[in-house]
């Protein structure tokens, strides 16, 4: 079996599933966020186990409108009434894949489930993460369980090791580009080249899954996971982590030689079939430059801001917009200096939130602007003005190019 196969049945009780089962599983842990407790939230009468719901408020923090200020209050008379330990209210709050990140709600072999499309963010860390409606998770919720049809996994090999220029961004750009879509499929990340990547690239990766329509986006357990992990109460060597088998069938077999990488854009409107390397894309000029979201607010995207935009100066007429994914990524950034030297640069550095990733707030775009940005999504009209073209990637490519005004590649080309 697959990694995901392995996680199904052991979570449906069965010796094993195939593509195309059926099975009912118990759900480990259900993620609930702010927008669900706003438009035509009603409050259950029970809930299955308080010790297995999280309450994130992330998308809309603090609150920009009236709704999704009565949306926190029912988030708050909820966690209060049913004992729910779990929840990160404005100050501890964050986008919330980083917020399960750091709290280690995400454990190897066990489900997850939220409503964010971007829930596959947590095979990064070998769970069995998905984004559901919200009547479904409300359904979770309640009973503890979910039914979920087993589809055929896609595997995909990583060989050499991956330059220092290029990031989870770039790698999954190009299995994008070079692949497409993965509609009605899994997808499993493993190989030698692993060892490469860090485990915040791995759940940039892990976050784009949703980007090709993936059900599932995993990767294993390694000595890179398993200490990341381990610092942040997921014990891994308590959990049942799923490594596939060796005689594991997939619907394909595909190799990332990651020696061989450049960093890569997508052009606006998808990222599958429509990703290429930097060196091919025209110098578009930009107006808005965007670092952030659940794929590329880490810590580690915000030293690379910092560094690549230190001394110097965001180009005239350019935005460069800076969210940090979660409060305590904004605490730790500016105890480094990185805010700093991105203020100094002439940044804007905003609250931690989904923010403009989504087009909800702090940075939408209006017609005839073209964004490049770091966050998850490019089609049409999803940061504001149908008319604005959004172009994707990694958080170097995005801060080089507020430096020069237009699509610049980061490994050179800075005045």
């Amino acid at each position: 079996m697959t990694m995901i196969e392995k996680i199904l049945a052991r979570k449906s009780g069965k010796e094993q599933v195939t593509a195309g089962q059926t099975v009912v599983c118990d759900v480990d842990m259900t993620v609930m966020i702010d927008l669900q407790f706003s438009t035509l939230w009603v409050q259950p009468l029970r809930i299955n186990d308080p010790d297995k719901v999280a309450v994130i408020m992330d998308h809309a923090v603090p609150a920009p409108s009236v709704g999704d200020a009565t949306a926190g209050t029912n988030a708050r008379a909820f966690t209060r009434h049913f004992n729910i330990a779990k929840f990160y209210d404005v100050g501890r709050h964050g986008i919330c894949h980083q917020v399960i990140a750091e709290n280690g709600l995400a454990r190897p072999g066990e489900i997850l489930a939220c409503t964010d499309s971007h829930t596959c963010a947590a095979g990064a860390y070998n769970t069995a993460a998905r984004g559901l409606g919200p009547a479904e998770i409300y359904s979770i919720l309640c009973t503890g369980s979910t039914w979920i049809q087993v589809a055929p996994t896609l595997r995909y090999e990583f060989t050499g090791t991956k330059p220092d220029v290029v990031s989870g961004k770039d790698i999954f750009l190009h299995i994008a580009g070079t692949w497409g879509d993965a509609t009605n499929h899994n997808v499993e990340f493993g190989g030698t080249g692993l060892a490469s990547i860090p485990m915040n690239d791995r759940r940039t990766i892990a976050t784009q899954g949703a980007e090709i329509s993936a059900d599932y986006s995993t990767f294993p357990i390694d000595d890179l996971a398993r200490d990341f992990l381990t610092a942040r109460g997921a014990a891994p060597d308590g959990c049942q982590a799923a490594d596939p088998d060796p005689d594991a069938v997939y619907a394909a077999v595909r190799t990332v030689d990651l020696s061989r990488l450049e960093p890569h854009v997508a052009r606006p409107g998808s990222v599958s079939n429509n990703s290429f390397p930097v060196s091919a894309i025209e110098k578009r000029p930009v107006n808005q430059c965007f670092i952030g979201s659940c794929a590329n607010g880490q810590l580690e995207d915000i030293a690379i801001a910092a560094a690549t935009v230190k001394g110097r100066r965001v180009a005239p007429g350019v935005r460069l917009l800076v969210t940090p994914a979660s409060q305590a990524v904004y605490r730790e950034a500016m105890r480094a200096g990185y805010l700093q030297d991105l203020a100094d640069a002439g940044a804007v550095v905003t609250n931690s939130t989904c923010g403009a990733c989504f087009g909800y707030h702090m940075g939408l775009l209006a017609p005839g602007e073209v964004c490049l940005t770091s966050s998850t999504r490019n089609f049409t009209g999803r940061m504001g003005s149908p008319e604005a073209e959004i172009y994707l990637a990694s958080p170097a490519t995005v801060a080089a190019s507020a430096l020069t005004g237009h699509v610049t590649d980061p490994r050179g080309g800075i005045n």
